[in-house]
């Protein structure tokens, strides 16, 4: 799988946000993963904070890349979904992005909802990637 970051100058500078605004791919398989949530293993919610789920939603997606033998660096695009009570936390999801996926950022969508299926819930991260054949 050959993967390139694509982030012009005639777009706004979207890796201050710690993501690109595109990708190409050439190769490999692909691999769609349900949103994820702050939740652990045992299906309890992580902390109050939008930081603590994002943290854990992130992981939680690691986790699924690594039941194929990926890890973040293959993924090629996150949709991020924000309860509306979180909207203005949203710096912690950048630091959370920045620090995850420090080179090379997927693309992102990030969109606020009225809310998520649990009411504790404050964000939600489906992911694409793609895994070398």
């Amino acid at each position: 799988m050959q993967k390139t970051a694509i982030n012009p100058s005639s777009v706004f500078n979207s890796l201050q946000y710690g993501f690109s605004q595109a990708v190409e791919v050439r190769g490999g398989r692909r691999l769609l993963l349900s949103g994820q949530v702050g939740v652990d293993a045992n299906e309890r919610t992580v902390g109050p904070g939008l930081f603590e789920q994002s943290c854990t939603a992130i992981d939680n997606v690691e986790k699924l890349l690594a039941e194929r033998g990926g890890d973040l660096s293959h993924v090629i695009m996150l949709r991020i979904y924000i309860a509306e009570s979180a909207r203005n936390e949203q710096d912690s999801i950048v630091k959370v992005l920045r620090e995850r996926f420090p080179d090379n950022p997927p693309p992102s969508s990030w969109i606020i909802v009225s809310g998520l299926s649990l009411p504790e819930w404050l964000i939600e991260i489906e992911a694409e990637a793609v895994l070398a054949d």
